[in-house]
């Protein structure tokens, strides 16, 4: 059993809406297909893998780096003991040779595109969706048959009024969702206020409306921010500051008496940690959102799930950043508390398989075997071109 090839491009999703840090004019992904000499059904079987979204593609690093090292490779070191299946714990160790701790940045989105086709792949060799087969291999063996999933939304776009934001709020309940998240941060306490209210107009109060910062804060305007927010009881307040800044995600957590959501942006099992040990979150009442993808892939993420007791943390307080099917997977699999969803943005990446159906807040994985990007026609169509 071997890889015969890997074939990356870059896939473009922008858009004109932002958050209060960034615009997604110029937003691309990277995109992925590892090729095996495993044929069923006179074709070879395919893992297909792309880098969520939120940082740019990642190709020179994968061209450069992190492909050679695989297809050099001696074919033992890359398998299971048994030699039934590739390992991707395995391969991982084999893209990170010579790598020097730390510096996560885009190494991390690199190594984590190739770790989702790879999770692709070993699932269509055992012929499983891939929560089943991670829930197998990873989990209980018995894994959640539907997940928790929100829509995130409410960017900034030009022409994008109070009017507009109702709409796109209505929208998403009318696909079944319960809960909706919307960016603040990126205009004045006044006018987010104004937003805020409006949105919870359309969802039905605080406790079906997130709000996002995409980390832009200082401490006195996260401060300020928590003050005029708390008498909404918002389902959570998220990512305030500069992801690295411990201390003050600390010292919001001693204010602020609601919900707090972060990690999306930390890219590593001692970032996690750090997190953990200094950051002042409450195992029980906030939510790790570490991205499993963009973070080194699943191995890295199921290294920081191994640590979550030590910290007093359960599974169901991870709700993975990405809005995409690998993360659902791991969601149902790993029986996390759920998975952000893109309904509506970064097309054609965001979102599930077509005909997905999202009902009461909640919604299954694709039974495909892998991870299901088969069904997922217009994203599919790039993917397959890769290796054409």
């Amino acid at each position: 059993m071997k890889i015969v090839s890997i074939h990356e491009d870059t896939l473009p999703i922008s858009s004109t809406m932002r958050n209060a840090w960034v615009d997604f004019s110029m937003m691309d992904v990277s995109i992925i297909a590892v090729v095996s000499d495993v044929i069923r059904d006179g074709k070879p079987l395919v893992g297909y893998g792309f880098n969520s979204n939120g940082r740019y593609s990642a190709g020179d690093i994968l061209r450069r780096r992190v492909i050679p090292r695989l297809m050099a490779a001696d074919p033992a070191d890359i398998l299971r003991e048994d030699g039934s299946n590739f390992s991707p714990e395995q391969i991982w160790d084999v893209v990170m040779q010579n790598e020097k701790p730390g510096g996560h940045g885009e190494r991390s989105v690199a190594v984590g595109v190739l770790d989702m086709a790879l999770f692709d792949l070993v699932a269509k060799i055992e012929d499983k969706p891939l929560y089943r087969y991670l829930s197998d291999r990873y989990g209980d063996g018995s894994p959640d048959e539907d997940v928790f999933v929100y829509a995130a939304g409410g960017y900034y776009a030009p022409g994008k009024g109070l009017v507009e934001l109702q709409d796109e709020m209505k929208k998403f309940l009318d696909l079944g969702y319960t809960v909706a998240k919307m960016k603040i941060g990126g205009a004045s306490l006044a006018e987010d206020l104004r937003r805020i209210e409006a949105a919870m107009e359309v969802v039905g109060g605080g406790q079906n409306l997130a709000v996002d910062v995409n980390g832009r804060f200082d401490l006195d305007t996260a401060l300020a921010y928590a003050e005029a927010i708390s008498p909404y009881d918002l389902f959570w307040y998220e990512e305030v500051g500069d992801p690295l800044d411990y201390q003050l995600q600390a010292s919001l957590g001693e204010r602020y008496p609601h919900r707090m959501a972060t990690g999306e942006n930390l890219f590593s099992l001692p970032d996690a940690r750090n997190l953990l040990r200094y950051g002042g979150m409450r195992p029980e009442l906030d939510i790790l959102q570490f991205d499993p993808v963009l973070g080194y892939g699943l191995v890295e993420y199921l290294r920081i799930q191994e640590i979550l007791p030590d910290y007093g943390w359960s599974p169901r307080s991870c709700i993975p950043h990405g809005g995409h099917q690998f993360a659902l997977h791991i969601a149902a699999a790993l029986k996390l508390g759920g998975n952000e969803s893109y309904p509506g943005e970064f097309f054609p990446t965001g979102g599930f398989a077509d005909g997905a159906v999202v009902q009461g807040g909640r919604t299954s994985p694709t039974n495909a075997p892998g991870i299901g990007f088969e069904p997922k026609a217009a994203f599919y169509k790039h993917l397959r071109a890769l290796h054409i």
